[in-house]
């Protein structure tokens, strides 16, 4: 359906209409790609893998219509993009039905009150694994001061583990119940080592957003003889810290910049995993323009330490409280520190069997996907879908079983969720349709006594954290965007096996400013076949 029909229905009585508009159109594909030098089936968006770069303004209106020309169903999922009272546009299958093969979907985004770097990927079938993933660029409006000068240029650098192993194969392994095996190798921008290069001017300064789309590894990122001065976290300002390199963990993004200050030559860009017992490698290259000379010397080296290295450097990541976010006002003008939270969440990880197969849990339930997404349930009051408060507030040492699980919370209350690690493995957290306060994290067993570090005065706002083995991870939640929003892990095997819920945002208000009625094209799938969504 070509975009501009598709669009005469869609409701745009959601969307400011003072604001512009954006549209893409994709198309969505199977193709023969070569990441790390072997064919392999790759997911193509318009020709191009990764996918086209989405580049937009604070409060600018995104419409996409993704055309799914492959054989089975497909969905986008926006990471990190609020879609404010809209859990409808999410693109998981807990709120959004599938595109069927050789259909359309037209979705409606708004970038209300946000900047900032973030990422898209296929959230479906275990997808992530054969590509589908492009940046997010949100820019702040033109006279919305920003707290550096404009950089020369502005690079999307897109690093991940991979598989050669087609992403089909790797599902039946978890189908089977079985773990996958350790990745092949790491990308940047969908190319294996000595490939990827972006080139720049001697004295100039450029600003690179690089996102760990990557299925399991946390890693980390340096440029031989150059620092990195982390500028922003997912849509937050931060002090301007330099860094020789940075770990980046899974589903994370973050911009810095890199002042072409050295010798015109070739510089060795590596990635590295963290925290693996076998370190997987590779490389691009910052290459000065009118030079010849290739890189050389010995690659730069990562951090010679594990967890404390790694925990020190996120905790010296804080907010800058001088700058403007998306509105002419200071981000620290919101006192998160001095609000006292209602309820307190404690959510623990768990792996093991369940009837013989795999299975990872939160709390100790594994989230098994509906027949039906859960949003669209309720927005039709459909019983028997899922029940809210099936997962518990806190851990319960139980063994894992399987449910639909959903979390019931109320609309305009401060909430605090600890993360606690009891597991030898890196864990990181992704929470849908909102930034969250990571007020506090460091090893062993979490306590209320553990409150009294907590940072409460300048704790980076971001939409996913890490949290380390043996650890916890506290995070204060001001829960204003009402919907059903998806909490898990970004270890995608986990996630696939049952390691998320969904967060019900309730109101009992049906005012259009607390939330947006179901979209007119929204596709209907399950026990919801058939019905109609309310006229315009």
């Amino acid at each position: 359906m070509p975009l501009k029909l598709a669009v005469l229905f869609l409701c745009f009585a959601i969307v400011s209409a003072d604001s512009p508009y954006r549209f893409f159109e994709w198309n969505v594909t199977y193709g023969t790609i070569y990441p790390l030098g072997v064919p392999q089936q790759g997911i193509l968006i318009n020709g191009q893998f990764p996918g086209p770069d989405i580049y937009s303004v604070t409060n600018d209106n995104v419409i996409v219509n993704v055309i799914n020309s492959l054989d089975e169903p497909f969905l986008i999922h926006w990471n990190g993009v609020q879609n404010r009272r809209n859990s409808y546009e999410d693109g998981l299958i807990g709120t959004t039905c599938p595109i069927p093969p050789g259909k359309n979907f037209t979705y409606i985004l708004q970038m209300k009150d946000q900047i900032g770097s973030f990422f898209y990927f296929p959230s479906l079938a275990f997808h992530k694994a054969a590509g589908g993933f492009g940046g997010i660029k949100i820019l702040s409006r033109p006279l919305i001061p920003v707290p550096f000068d404009p950089p020369t240029d502005d690079f999307t650098v897109l690093i991940g583990d991979w598989y050669k192993t087609n992403h089909t194969a790797l599902k039946q392994i978890l189908d089977r119940g079985k773990k996958l095996p350790f990745p092949h190798g790491i990308l940047i921008n969908g190319r294996g080592p000595n490939v990827t290069t972006f080139t720049v001017q001697q004295g100039k300064t450029y600003r690179l957003r690089i996102c760990n789309v990557g299925l399991q590894n946390s890693l980390n990122f340096r440029i031989q003889g150059h620092k990195m001065k982390v500028v922003e976290v997912e849509g937050t300002h931060t002090m301007q810290i330099s860094y020789s390199s940075l770990d980046i963990h899974l589903g994370q993004c973050m911009s810095v910049l890199v002042t072409a200050d050295q010798q015109p030559q070739d510089y060795y860009i590596v990635v590295s995993s963290r925290f693996t017992s076998t370190i997987l490698t590779t490389t691009g290259y910052l290459r000065y323009a009118n030079s010849n000379r290739p890189a050389s010397g010995p690659l730069p080296g990562g951090p010679t330490t594990q967890i404390d290295w790694s925990l020190n450097q996120a905790r010296s990541i804080r907010t800058n409280l001088t700058a403007s976010g998306p509105r002419p006002n200071p981000q620290g003008s919101y006192h998160y520190g001095m609000i006292n939270t209602s309820r307190t969440i404690r959510l623990a990880s768990s792996a093991g069997q369940v009837n013989g197969k795999q299975r990872y849990a939160l709390n100790s339930v594994s989230f098994v996907p509906a027949d039906t997404p859960l949003k669209i349930a309720d927005y039709f009051k459909i019983s028997g879908v899922f029940r809210v408060g099936s997962i518990p507030d806190a851990p319960n040492g139980q063994g894992i079983f399987l449910d639909t699980s959903v979390l019931g919370v109320d609309y305009r209350t401060f909430i605090e969720i600890v993360f606690e690690n009891y597991e030898d493995i890196m864990q990181s957290y992704h929470l849908s349709g909102y930034a969250f306060w990571v007020v506090g994290m460091d090893g062993g067993k979490w306590t209320s006594a553990s409150r009294n570090q907590y940072n409460l005065r300048d704790a980076v706002s971001r939409s996913t954290v890490q949290v380390y083995p043996k650890s916890w991870t506290a995070i204060y939640i001001a829960l204003d965007n009402v919907g059903m929003w998806n909490l898990r892990s970004e270890f995608w095997a986990r996630q696939y096996l049952g390691q998320q819920f969904y967060l019900r945002v309730y109101t009992a208000s049906t005012s259009l400013r607390d939330e947006y009625p179901i979209p007119k094209n929204a596709l209907l799938c399950g026990r919801a076949k058939g019905r109609h969504t309310r006229p315009l």
